[in-house]
């Protein structure tokens, strides 16, 4: 009887956690996995051989939005100007709009009054306007390197982010979101039935990343 209570109690604590195997989310960038604390679910230094990791991923590996390696961002912890200790709504993350100026923002009629009358616009004022506008209204996508933990592979992961500190519309109301998506392949310890009887290997998991972000209710 004591020993049916004790692994019922066991069960009971592991079942507090979501499962080890990671599910699809609809929330993006992709919320924190709620893990099991217990070190015996991590892998141990012999199954982190990046040669045989490197070898099971394949042509998964993208070194653009993946690093085996802590990148410089996480690792200048004192650096108030990095992804470690900024948030990337912060203003100092927001790049400047950069290409071809959207047709709908160029195409404005700036001589046109809310009253029906006309006003006479210059070049330099207009084109300072829409720039200005096009700054204010773009929605950029915002970078930021991420630590998965031990139990992913490669443990790093450049995330995307939609800058949300202020409206992106006028009048206020609407906010940069995501709107599209990509998806990179990593591998996850995977664990399988509880102590001390448990069987646990990599797998390929499915991990997306924000893409593009656009001004929306």
């Amino acid at each position: 009887l004591v020993l049916l209570v004790c692994a019922r109690r066991g069960a009971d604590a592991a079942h507090r956690y979501l499962r080890l195997r990671p599910s699809p989310s609809e929330h993006l960038p992709v919320p924190d996995l709620r893990e099991d604390p217990d070190p015996e679910y991590d892998p141990r230094e012999h199954d982190l051989s990046e040669r045989v990791l490197r070898k099971k991923l394949g042509n998964g590996f993208d070194g653009d939005f993946m690093s085996v390696s802590a990148p410089a961002q996480l690792l200048a912890v004192n650096t108030t100007a990095t992804a470690a200790t900024a948030s990337p709504d912060s203003p100092a993350h927001v790049p400047a709009p950069s290409g071809v100026m959207p047709a709908e923002i160029r195409r404005l009629d700036l001589s046109q009054t809310p009253y029906g009358l006309r006003v006479k616009v210059g070049k330099k004022a207009r084109r300072k306007f829409l720039q200005w506008l096009w700054t204010h209204t773009h929605c950029p996508v915002i970078h930021v390197w991420k630590d998965l933990g031990v139990r992913f592979w490669p443990r790093y992961v450049k995330e995307g982010h939609c800058f949300t500190e202020r409206s992106c519309s006028l009048p206020e109301g609407m906010f940069c979101k995501p709107s599209k998506s990509v998806t990179k392949t990593f591998l996850r310890w995977y664990c399988q039935g509880f102590l001390p009887q448990k069987y646990c290997t990599w797998i390929p998991v499915h991990y997306p990343i924000i893409s593009e972000c656009k001004c929306s209710c």
